[in-house]
């Protein structure tokens, strides 16, 4: 069953935070934006964490997994829990219970401990699926790829902010308060555990999980399929291969974003010998062009869809993985800051402008099960970054590691072509793309109306009152 009144415009509406689906889009992307920079802030502080508890090689590598492992199986229960309970109740859940992890891992004293609840912060990466759902529910075919790809860029944001903040923050309080190396990193993350707390208790108010109501109101009134239908579309979705292919695509792109993210700063720490702030600047570059790629992905993706149908989705993701995959290798070959820089930002462009591709495609495969959908598919950008993560726990050099997985992502751009869509499937969507656009053409008509009727009252009441004059 389509949910009815959703956006046919993001960029016109932007600011009209009256209209629920505009203020459920801001409150989505400001909301992954903090789970985003909570879920890796301890990431640009492990020089320091490295140090304090004399973590191998290994062990960092073990971190790096856990970070990401857990929310594979966070997602893939998340999806499941947005269509039975709706996106408000899961987000709100989500970062108040996720909350503590992340503020607790300041009690760790042993890689054992800080391992535990690394691997407990891993769950609000969750939060993405959340976001992917609610901005899918939220808008129309037209333009649910933009919609998608600049919420959860602008989420993925904290992945880049957090790289230039968490070292500024933990320097301020060393300077402010007097800490130690040791104080300041974990007073840092209590900060952030406080903050995803309440923005959590704010989702529940500044939100509703659908543009006509919640969803225990929408079956109240038989305009949703029942709780118990829930399930089974959700096993019935996990059947379908095309979910399947997204899932390695997916892994293929931000699997490698979550994997640089966890490595950037060691890598040009390490390798190119800067201090601990400047690697975390240089790896905020990375994360910061999300405040504009993963927006291109989509919005390339909903031109291509225009033009070629969801087959023309599907070409425009493998232009961009291909593109992520042959930067990736190019990087991994620079040795000299000045040029690893603009071609780290290169790389991270296709990389983002990949994901936004991606979910692009999702909220077409199946709409009955979109949380099923939505969650597999982000499972598999965490199972994408766990795979990666066991590489860089091994002998081989970070940069050599770098190359191996640029040849995989070039690889995997070639599973595009198994997404395929039927004749029918392709003409209900190319007539509900068309609706959607000549719904904007009649808001676009009335608003002029509108205005050209205020300009006619206008020379009117001019009019009348200059004759009365004369």
């Amino acid at each position: 069953m389509e949910l009815q009144n959703k956006a046919t415009r993001l960029w016109g509406n932007f600011f009209n935070v009256r209209m629920v689906q505009i203020r459920t889009f801001h409150m989505t992307w400001f909301a992954f934006f903090a789970a985003f920079f909570a879920w890796f802030g301890i990431a640009p502080l492990m020089i320091v964490v490295r140090e304090e508890l004399q973590l191998t090689k290994s062990q960092v590598g073990w971190t790096i997994i856990a970070s990401v492992a857990v929310t594979v199986f966070a997602r893939f229960f998340i999806g499941w829990l947005c269509d039975r309970i709706g996106p408000r109740l899961a987000y709100t859940s989500l970062l108040i219970f996720g909350a503590f992890p992340v503020a607790l891992i300041g009690l760790a004293d042993s890689f054992e401990s800080f391992l535990f609840f690394r691997l407990l912060i891993g769950i609000i990466g969750a939060s993405f699926v959340i976001t992917q759902y609610h901005t899918s529910v939220m808008f129309a075919p037209n333009v649910v790829g933009t919609a998608n790809a600049t919420s959860a860029g602008w989420g993925n944001l904290g992945g880049g902010v957090t790289q230039l903040v968490m070292p500024l923050i933990f320097s301020g309080l060393i300077v402010m308060f007097g800490f130690t190396d040791a104080q300041a990193w974990r007073m840092s993350m209590v900060a952030v555990g406080i903050v995803i707390f309440i923005i959590g208790i704010a989702y529940f108010f500044a939100t509703k999980d659908a543009p006509d109501g919640n969803y225990a109101d929408l079956r109240a009134k038989g305009m949703m399929p029942e709780k118990t239908k829930v399930t089974g579309a959700y096993f019935k979705a996990m059947l379908d291969y095309r979910v399947w292919v997204l899932f390695l695509i997916y892994g293929a792109c931000f699997g490698i974003e979550l994997t640089v993210n966890n490595t950037a700063a060691l890598y040009f720490y390490d390798y190119f010998d800067v201090n601990l702030v400047t690697a975390g600047a240089i790896a905020a570059s990375f994360g910061l062009m999300n405040i504009f790629a993963r927006t291109l992905g989509g919005i390339f993706g909903d031109n291509f869809g225009a033009m070629w149908g969801l087959r023309g989705r599907s070409f425009w993701l493998f232009i961009v993985l291909l593109g992520e995959g042959i930067a990736l290798m190019i990087f991994s070959r620079m040795n000299v800051l000045f040029l690893a820089i603009p071609m780290l930002i290169i790389f991270s462009l296709f990389t983002q402008m990949a994901e936004g591709a991606t979910y692009s495609v999702v909220p077409f495969i199946n709409k009955k099960a979109l949380g099923a959908v939505a969650g597999v598919v982000g499972a598999g950008g965490n199972a994408g970054a766990v795979a990666a993560g066991f590489l860089f726990k091994g002998a081989m050099e970070w940069n050599d590691v770098f190359f191996t997985i640029g040849v995989v992502v070039s690889i995997a751009s070639v599973l595009t072509f198994f997404l395929r869509f039927s004749p029918e499937q392709e003409a209900e969507e190319k007539a509900l793309f068309e609706k959607a656009n000549l719904d904007l053409l009649q808001i676009r008509a009335d608003r002029a109306n509108a205005a050209l009727t205020h300009s006619a009252d206008v020379v009117a009441q001019y009019n009348a009152t200059h004759t009365n004059k004369v």
